[in-house]
C-alpha cells in the first residue's frame, strides 16, 4: 500500500500552476451523455475520479480518449442504462449520470454512490426532484431504479436545503425536455455555473431568475463543443496554506481570482497577504497568524472542502480559533490524526476549538478523506521531524500531481510502497 512520507521543516519557493477542477469536470462529464456529437473537454485534472468517471461512460456507451490534460469524447451504438457498483461505490459524482440516462433513455439503474467518510450526504434531493418532473424511483439492493412515469409541460421546484450535486441532477435531467423548469433555492458554486455555462454553448436553454433561482428551458437536442474546464478554487486554496503554514511566498498560476474571494477574504482575516499579479495569478505573502472564528456555509461563504486546511492552518494562530461546520456532518475525522502531532484541538458537536502552538511533530496517521488527507500532508510540511501518512488513495482521488508539485517548490516529500 502506498505512503506518503515528509520530512517537515523546509521553506518552499517557485510556484504551482494549479490544475482544473475535479469538482466541474464531474458534472460535465456527466451531461456529455446528453450530447450525441463530439465533445472536447480541455484543462480536465486527471485523477482517480476523473478515470473512474470515463470508464463509467464508456460503459454507458461513450468513446473516450486521453491526451494528457485533454478528453475527445465521442458516442457508440452501445446503450446503457445500468451504472454498476463496480464504478460508482468509490465516487460520490457517479450518481450524476442519473439525470443524463433518463432524459436520453426514460430509465436508469444507478448504484448508491461511494466517496469520502463525511457524512449520509444521501441522495433523498436528487430523488425527489426527479419524481416531480416525472420519474419514477425506487431503491433496490443498492441501486436507484427510475423510469419514467408522466410528462409535466412546466414544474416548478424549491430546493428545502441549498445542495450542489442535488442542483447539478436537476439541470441536467431538465436540458432535454418538452418542459420549463424553474429552480428555486439552487446552489450557485463556480462548478455549478462551469456546468451552466458548458451546457449553454452546447446549445442548453438555462438562464438565471434572480441570485438562486434560474429556469431550463428544454431543448431537443445538444451539440458538440469544444470547453475549457475553470480551475480548481479548492486546490488553488489548499497551497495557499502550505505557503502560509511553511512561511514561504508562492507564486499560483492558472486561476480564477473571482472564483477565489470568498477564501482570500478569510485568510486575510487570518493576516495573509496577496499580491494579484494578474486575473489567472497571485503571489501569496505569508504573515503573522491571527485566530479567527468562522463556519462553512454554501457559496459564496468559505467552503467545507476547505475546513480541513484552515485548521491545520490555525494550529499556527495566536490564541484560540473556532470552526463550526455547518454543510456535513462527521467532518473533523482529521482531528484525532492532527493531535497525534500534537495539535490542540477540542470538538463539541459541530464545532472544532483550535488552540494555537508553535509546534507539530512528525508522525504515522492516516487518511480518512480527500480534504482531511491533504490536511495531514499541510501539517506535515512544517512538523519537527518525520510525518507518514496511510491510505493516500483518497489524495489520489481529487490532487493531481500533488507530490511532484510540492517537491518542484522544495518540500521533502516522497511516495513509498509498503
Amino acid at each position: 500500500m502506498k505512503k506518503i512520507v515528509i520530512e517537515g521543516g523546509t521553506k518552499l519557493r517557485g510556484s504551482i500552476d494549479i490544475s482544473g477542477s475535479k469538482n466541474s469536470s464531474l458534472p460535465i462529464l456527466a451531461a456529455t451523455l446528453l450530447i450525441d456529437e463530439k465533445i472536447t473537454l480541455t484543462n480536465v485534472p486527471i485523477v482517480k475520479d476523473i478515470l473512474t468517471m470515463i470508464n463509467l461512460l464508456e460503459t454507458l456507451g461513450k468513446k473516450i480518449k486521453i491526451k494528457k490534460n485533454k478528453l475527445e469524447i465521442s458516442s457508440t451504438n452501445k446503450k446503457n442504462y445500468f451504472a454498476k457498483y463496480e464504478l460508482v461505490k468509490t465516487m460520490r459524482a457517479g450518481i450524476l449520470v442519473i439525470g443524463p440516462l433518463l432524459a436520453k433513455l426514460n430509465q436508469a439503474k444507478v448504484s448508491l454512490p461511494g466517496g469520502c467518510a463525511i457524512g449520509a450526504r444521501p441522495v433523498d434531493i436528487h430523488l425527489d426532484i426527479l419524481s416531480k418532473v416525472g420519474y419514477e424511483n425506487k431503491v433496490l439492493k443498492g441501486y436507484v431504479v427510475s423510469k419514467k412515469k408522466f410528462s409535466k409541460n412546466k414544474v416548478s421546484y424549491l430546493f428545502k436545503k441549498i445542495s450542489v450535486g442535488a442542483t447539478e441532477t436537476a439541470i441536467l435531467i431538465s436540458c432535454l425536455s418538452n418542459k420549463k423548469v424553474i429552480l428555486r433555492n439552487i446552489a450557485i458554486e463556480p462548478e455549478v455555473i462551469d456546468l451552466i455555462n458548458f451546457l449553454n454553448q452546447a446549445g442548453a436553454n438555462i438562464r438565471f431568475l434572480r441570485k438562486r433561482s434560474l429556469v431550463v428551458n428544454g431543448v431537443k437536442n445538444l451539440k458538440g463543443i469544444e470547453y475549457k474546464i475553470m480551475p480548481d478554487r479548492i486546490e488553488a486554496g489548499t497551497y495557499i496554506v502550505a505557503s502560509a503554514i511553511t512561511k514561504s511566498p508562492l507564486i499560483l498560476n492558472n486561476i480564477s481570482i473571482d472564483h477565489l474571494k470568498n477564501i482570500i477574504v478569510v485568510f486575510k482575516k487570518i493576516g495573509l497577504k496577496f499580491k494579484f499579479i494578474s486575473n489567472s495569478s497571485l503571489k501569496i505573502l505569508p504573515n503573522k497568524l491571527k485566530s479567527i472564528k468562522i463556519k462553512t456555509v454554501p457559496y459564496p461563504g468559505f467552503p467545507t472542502d476547505m475546513q480541513a486546511q484552515l485548521m491545520s492552518l490555525l494550529i499556527f494562530a495566536e490564541g484560540s480559533s473556532e470552526i463550526r461546520e455547518d454543510i456535513f456532518e462527521n467532518r473533523f475525522l482529521h482531528v484525532l490524526e492532527l493531535q497525534r502531532m500534537g495539535a490542540v484541538i477540542e470538538i463539541k458537536n459541530n464545532k472544532a476549538k483550535i488552540t494555537g502552538t508553535s509546534l507539530l511533530s512528525g508522525a504515522q496517521v492516516m487518511a480518512t478523506d480527500l480534504r482531511a488527507s491533504v490536511c495531514l500532508v499541510l501539517a506535515g510540511l512544517v512538523a519537527k521531524g518525520k510525518t507518514t501518512i496511510n491510505r493516500i488513495y483518497h489524495l489520489e482521488r481529487g490532487y493531481e500531481n500533488l507530490v511532484i508539485k510540492l517537491k518542484k517548490c522544495g518540500a521533502k516529500i516522497r511516495i513509498i510502497n509498503a
